[in-house]
């Protein structure tokens, strides 16, 4: 069966089972570095901490109360 290593895209068999499914090893430490790095992420929104109103609303109240 055919496959596609996902760092390189290059076409491999799969039949390596030590590094798949990457087609080398070179491929694997660069997926690897990518994760540890921080490259691949899933963007969260940003809520507000008290989970109400628009963040920039409460920017205002908090100078407000404080001015």
């Amino acid at each position: 069966m055919a496959m596609r290593c996902p760092t390189c895209h290059k076409e491999t068999l799969g039949t390596d089972k030590l590094y798949r499914p990457f087609c080398s090893e070179r491929c694997k430490l660069i997926d690897l570095d990518n994760w540890l790095s921080g490259r691949y992420r899933i963007p969260v929104p940003i809520e507000n901490p008290e989970g109400t109103g628009d963040p920039e609303e409460t920017e205002e109240d908090d100078k407000g109360e404080r001015g």
